[in-house]
């Protein structure tokens, strides 16, 4: 089994939640503030900050088994770099745990900054 975060369409309530079907949800969490959240088309992507900044992320973590995870790698582009699954350092009570998410790796110039959760 492997943690992930999930901050957009992946959340209860979300589009592509269905794809957490018979997963188990852990709970609710924020990322340490050091990412940003943009609009891109109906959905969201979380980028690094990558200058010092950055903002704490509302989202889900999620235990998922390896057949859901590959699910989700092919749902979130990782084969075309839309997206990478890499490690997502999180606030307390969740700081030492270990989870990953999916971070965006396409440019989000001119791409409205959401804030802290989605939908903003």
């Amino acid at each position: 089994m492997s943690l992930i975060f999930v901050y957009g369409t992946l959340k209860r309530g979300g589009s592509n939640h269905h794809h957490l079907e018979g997963q188990r949800f852990v709970a609710t969490a924020r990322t340490r503030p050091a990412y940003y959240l943009y609009e891109l088309e109906g959905y969201p992507g979380l980028v690094p900050a990558g200058d010092g900044g950055g903002r704490s992320i509302a989202g889900e973590i999620w235990d998922v088994d390896v057949a859901c995870l590959a699910r989700l790698d092919l749902l979130e582009g990782i084969a075309e770099n839309v997206y990478i699954r890499a490690p997502i350092p999180l606030l307390p009570p969740h700081d030492q745990t270990p989870v990953f998410g999916y971070l965006y790796q396409r440019s989000v110039a001119n791409r409205r900054e959401l804030g802290e959760s989605w939908p903003a």
